[in-house]
């Protein structure tokens, strides 16, 4: 399976639909966002797409995030979400949480552990957890998204171009 990685999108709104593109472009099939969207509008490129996300630490009003993503048919996870997809064993944190974080890490249970927070990309293993954090869309130097084929373990950070917004 193909999934498509994004963190910090901050009220990007074109930026962000430019990644949603480029990354249905590269076939992904299943979109998750690791926190930091900030406005609802930002999960309209997310729309009709099977898509997942988890709030971060700038997602201020959680209940106007939460209820737009259930109008849009995006699942929100909350804080934390443990998903199985194309066969494998996910968790998503934002990782301002950082105990949260090094615990799904540190805990054996994940083939995956994704995170976003730091702008800064990450592609690690601990034991049998790589641990992916797909960089930002917002003040970082180089923007980037992730793409993930869980088949063949392959990952590739995307660069995105930014424009002014």
């Amino acid at each position: 399976m193909l999934l498509g990685i994004l963190s910090d999108t901050h009220d990007r709104y074109a930026i962000t639909g430019r990644a949603v593109r480029a990354l249905l472009a590269r076939k992904a099939e299943f979109f998750i966002h690791c926190g930091d969207v900030t406005t609802p509008r930002l999960l309209d490129p997310l729309a009709g797409l099977r898509a997942a996300f988890v709030f971060g630490n700038c997602d201020w009003d959680r209940q106007a995030l939460a209820s737009y993503a259930e109008s849009v048919g995006v699942a929100c996870h909350a804080t934390f979400a443990d998903l199985e997809l194309g066969g494998k064993s996910i968790a998503v944190t934002h990782g301002d949480d950082h105990g949260k974080l090094e615990d799904a890490i540190e805990s054996g249970r994940y083939d995956y552990v994704f995170h976003g927070h730091t702008h800064v990309r990450r592609d690690q293993r601990a034991g049998r957890t790589r641990v992916i954090n797909p960089g930002a869309l917002h003040r970082a130097t180089t923007k980037t998204v992730a793409l993930l084929d869980t088949d063949t373990d392959a990952l590739e950070f995307l660069t995105i171009e930014p424009t002014s917004e």
